[in-house]
């Protein structure tokens, strides 16, 4: 199992205690669910955001840290609405199948 696989695992046991009425005291996930989707895709958007800014400043610490808190928050999102990880693997494995198809792009001159 994956680090990714197993942090999903406590992203979905968490759901599943929010539902049933034993979230964990200071659960920064309950607390998403309990939000909902809005605030959610708004996490997602912030660390999208913050994930930019640190690759054009080049701070490749900081890009790091960016990086797992969107996937953080994109595993979040998924449980959320009742996707699996697994699922979304299995997307990127699909297109990883169809690596070296992508289309030609038509050179332009701009000059005319």
């Amino acid at each position: 199992m994956t680090v990714y696989e197993e942090i999903f695992e406590v992203i979905k046991q968490r759901k599943s205690d929010y539902e049933n009425g034993k979230a964990q005291e200071n659960s920064y996930t309950c607390y998403l669910f309990d939000k909902g989707v809005d605030k959610i895709c708004k996490k997602v958007g912030e660390e999208a955001t913050e994930t930019v800014i640190a690759a054009k400043n080049g701070d490749n610490n900081e890009l790091k840290n960016e990086i797992n808190d969107l996937l953080y928050h994109v595993m979040v999102l998924c449980a959320n609405q009742g996707l699996e990880w697994s699922e979304i693997e299995e997307v990127l494995s699909e297109r990883n199948e169809k690596i070296g198809n992508l289309k030609k792009f038509h050179t332009v001159d701009k000059n005319t």
